[in-house]
């Protein structure tokens, strides 16, 4: 993979919905944190790339076989970060030297540059060509940057990553110097969630749009039987310390019901483990088909963590599966408790649990779950950014041209 080029190859153009038929003749560029597989932001990065088809992507680190053949092919550039060693696996480890790295990555020639960030994206180096104007920098920010606040302690916590607990301390005044400065780069943000927008306001003291992420309410929708539930809980997604799956796990030992898990990650050593002798059936990274048969099959999707919004939860649901939901973060603007789900108020196994046994007794319309979906159409995440894209360009125009 090449370093960063300093100028676009060709015109990057706008097209889309109506929206964004006015730009067709900008220099568009995207970037993302890194592209080490295929997660929430990564299907936003997807939808992006579908609104900006001749974008250039730029991101940090590329491994080609963790991601779609569509983003392995978008990638124009990454960062020195793609030459060190064995950096694709333990990418996370090098979240120190992440500020460097991507304010080495100089974007030239572009009329508009849209980042998708929840680390360190926001804050490549824009710069405007001679007589020119400067370009525009609109920030999809999926939340600020998570490892240094909120979420520290579930990333560094006992029996995952505690060694790495005190070297990532040293780091975190540096981190919030770079997390705050890089925030002065973007002229727009947009939230993915209201639970960001706040997160934004807190971090930033900025104001953000907020736009849904897509889901691909298309692909996930009821099954012919969708009536008909088998009695596993199932948890889907990375196998990493924040998800908090071993709640799920110890809470599911506790009600005595299975439980099946798709994904892989870096905590499912210590998850396995914790599993030993229960009703628990570890099933790997599985394709979409497979994961949307489990949607469509079980009796509900536990969601222990808290996220910034959570995708899953809402393929889940367009699926008919109700969500069993820890009630914070983004899970509040998903779920309706009651209706396409339950809360469960405290991130404990037990808290949990007692969930699991009030489902078990409860009864859901699968066709009511999935009707909670619409809002988180691919039609309406088009529109509404593009919306957001076409008023905040028009405003830079008008502030540039004085």
């Amino acid at each position: 993979m090449s370093e960063m080029r300093q100028a676009p190859s060709s015109a990057a153009g706008l097209s889309g919905p109506g929206s964004l038929a006015w730009a067709a003749g900008l220099r568009v560029a995207l970037i993302h944190d890194w592209l080490t597989g295929m997660r929430g932001g990564e299907r936003v990065l997807e939808a992006l790339c579908e609104l900006f088809p001749r974008a250039d992507l730029y991101t940090l680190i590329h491994d080609p076989r963790s991601v779609s053949a569509e983003l392995s092919r978008r990638v124009a550039g990454t960062s020195w970060l793609q030459r060190m060693p064995m950096v694709r696996r333990l990418y996370r480890f090098w979240l120190p030297a992440m500020p460097l790295a991507v304010r080495a990555m100089r974007l030239a020639g572009y009329d508009l540059i849209v980042s998708s960030s929840h680390c360190v994206a926001m804050g490549a180096t824009v710069s405007p060509e001679p007589a020119r104007r400067r370009p525009l920098h609109v920030c999809y920010c999926h939340t600020p940057m998570r490892y240094l606040n909120y979420q520290f302690d579930n990333y560094f916590r006992a029996g995952s990553l505690a060694w790495a607990r005190s070297g990532m301390s040293l780091f975190h005044p540096w981190l919030t110097y770079w997390d705050q400065r890089f925030s002065r780069n973007v002229d727009r943000f947009v939230a993915n969630s209201d639970n960001v927008r706040r997160r934004i306001a807190a971090s930033y003291g900025r104001d953000a749009e907020v736009v849904y992420p897509p889901v691909d309410t298309t692909f996930y929708d009821l099954s012919p039987s969708s009536s008909s539930r088998e009695p596993f809980f199932l948890v889907a997604g990375a196998l990493v310390p924040y998800k908090r799956i071993d709640i799920a796990i110890e809470a599911c030992r506790i009600a005595r019901a299975p439980l099946k898990i798709i994904g892989v990650g870096s905590d499912e050593r210590r998850l396995r483990a914790l599993a030993r002798g229960s009703e628990v059936e570890f099933l790997g990274w599985q394709p979409a088909e497979v994961l949307r048969s489990h949607y469509q099959r079980c009796r509900a999707l536990l969601y222990p963590q808290e996220e910034d919004f959570g995708i899953t939860a809402v393929e889940a649901m367009a699926c008919g599966a109700p969500v069993i939901a820890l009630g914070k973060g983004g899970a509040l603007e998903t779920v309706r408790d009651g209706v396409s789900g339950l809360f469960f108020p405290e991130q404990t196994p037990r808290s949990l649990a007692a969930a699991i046994e009030r489902l078990t007794k409860s009864s859901f319309d699968h066709r009511m779950v999935r009707a909670q979906t619409v809002r988180f159409e691919k039609a309406a995440f088009a529109e509404r950014l593009g919306a957001v894209v076409s008023e905040a360009w028009k405003s830079h125009c008008a502030a540039e041209s004085r």
